[in-house]
């Protein structure tokens, strides 16, 4: 027989009578992970069209059948974390095993070079990696930076124990984060990186997000028209990279059952100034769609102090988008770090990735575990004018206010009796002034001595406000704002 014709022959046929696939799973399930406790656990993935599928977990079992595309899905029961090993058994015409499963709380770790960077180069990194022994941690980091104009059908990446071989090049903030809650829950923690240094908010929003702001209209017209251009041939991109990353990076690992998000990401949307705000709020609702939770907790960072210390009392530089950031707190099950401490001039990379990780872990703590400890230091509430002053008042007072300062790892040492810095104060006429500031009980009181009229406060309000040192007696700072 002629070798090339019986070959050719073969590949008809296969054309014509394709094998069955075996069932499969979605790569986000492997050795070693763990599934969100106490949530809808669910499981996808593909098979034959019309195939029959089985998924057992903890003497629980749930049967579906293939859709005509070939795609499958259950929703397990919820289980409670337990610190024991299970099998996760998926049967079709064949069988796949995950082994080593744990149920505990799982977090997705997400943002630009602030997450991304690793443990090997934060503080102490000899010590701190060789300390990260943690078994009952568990990383999953979606490798590489992929942006895509449709979505990802299925991650990259596997699951790893936490370990001294592992953790050196997973993200610090979200080790520490995950490290803390390990440490006051006891029960598994699951850390799903996914980051990509030097990128904006928008490219990791999914449509939705920006369907579900007023305010960015301009996005969804923007996205319509692109869509429009592709459907005809022709070459278009998204305005300011929308949806891309989301596409690449993250479409992927949705619908799993996470408790919630932490985001580390700003740098590259500073000129956006107030409009932050509006651009978190997309970024929260449209993950809170993928993930199909609308409970998903959400905590971010605010930008750190950063370039050469201003001298105009009005602020400017970083001042508008901390704002922005710091605004998006209206909405529900989100929290904020402050870290205008613990930056550097002259790096927009801090080193001390530690107390990051656990002032995000300290709002996990009290609004997802009912931990009883203050999440925050002082986040602005309210003002009052008060003649020629003006009062403050503020959220997550604590025990009370103070003054205080912070050096590397240490806890902010208090500085009773130091005046309360970086304050300022606008008149009548639109001017601002550098401002005296008092600790008046949970408020603090603003004024000018040549302001009789005072209009609004600013804390903060610039890049660097080298000084600022108000507290709660926690040892947390107070947060910049203005109150205009």
């Amino acid at each position: 027989m002629n070798i090339r014709h019986h070959l050719s022959a073969t590949l008809f046929l296969a054309a014509i009578f394709p094998s069955s696939a075996d069932v499969s799973v979605s790569k986000v399930f492997g050795d070693h992970m763990v599934l969100q406790q106490k949530a809808p656990i669910r499981v996808w993935g593909t098979a034959d069209p019309g195939e029959r599928v089985s998924v057992s977990l903890g003497g629980k079992t749930l049967e579906t059948t293939a859709t005509n595309e070939g795609s499958w899905r259950v929703d397990l029961p919820s289980l409670t974390a337990d610190n024991k090993p299970h099998t996760m058994t998926i049967k079709g015409k064949n069988i796949v095993e995950i082994k080593d499963v744990l149920l505990g709380e799982v977090w997705i770790c997400s943002g630009q070079s602030n997450m991304e960077w690793a443990v090997n180069r934060s503080l102490n990194p000899k010590e701190e990696i060789a300390a990260a022994n943690h078994p009952k941690i568990r990383l999953f980091n979606v490798p590489g930076h992929v942006a895509k104009p449709e979505p990802e059908k299925d991650p990259r990446g596997q699951w790893q124990i936490c370990s001294p071989a592992t953790i050196p090049g997973f993200s610090a903030v979200g080790y520490y984060f995950g490290r803390e809650l390990q440490k006051e829950l006891n029960v598994p923690i699951g850390l799903v990186g996914t980051n990509w240094g030097g990128t904006r908010i928008e490219p990791w929003t999914p449509p939705v997000g920006f369907k579900s702001v007023p305010n960015l209209k301009d996005y969804v017209e923007n996205l319509d028209a692109v869509a429009k251009a592709r459907a005809e041939g022709k070459k278009a991109n998204p305005k300011g990279g929308a949806v891309q990353i989301y596409n690449g990076m993250v479409h992927a690992l949705t619908p799993l059952s996470a408790r919630g998000a932490i985001w580390y990401q700003g740098e590259s949307n500073a000129g956006d100034g107030l409009r932050y705000d509006h651009l978190k709020e997309g970024l929260v609702k449209g993950w809170r769609s993928a993930f199909d939770n609308e409970d998903l907790s959400f905590y971010w960072v605010q930008l750190a102090n950063f370039q050469n210390p201003g001298d105009k009392p009005e602020g400017g530089g970083w001042g508008p988008v901390r704002e922005g950031q710091r605004r998006a707190l209206r909405l529900p099950k989100t929290g904020m770090a402050v870290i205008i401490d613990i930056g550097d001039a002259k790096d927009i990379h801090p080193k001390n990735k530690q107390d990051v990780g656990k002032r995000l872990a300290l709002w996990a703590l009290a609004k997802d575990y009912a931990k009883n400890v203050v999440p925050s230091g002082p986040l602005y509430r309210s003002m009052k004018k008060e003649g020629s002053k003006i009062r403050v008042s503020f959220d997550y007072v604590g025990s009370g206010l103070t003054t205080g300062e912070k050096k590397g790892l240490d806890p902010i040492k208090e500085t009773k009796g130091a005046e309360l810095a970086r304050f300022s104060i606008q008149d009548k006429a639109g001017k601002w002034h550098w401002a005296k500031a008092k600790i008046d009980g949970k408020d603090v009181v603003v004024w000018h001595d040549e302001v009789k009229n005072p209009q609004h406060v600013r804390f903060g309000y610039e890049s660097n406000p080298v000084g600022i040192n108000l507290y709660n007696k926690e040892g947390l700072p107070a947060s910049p704002f203005t109150t205009d």
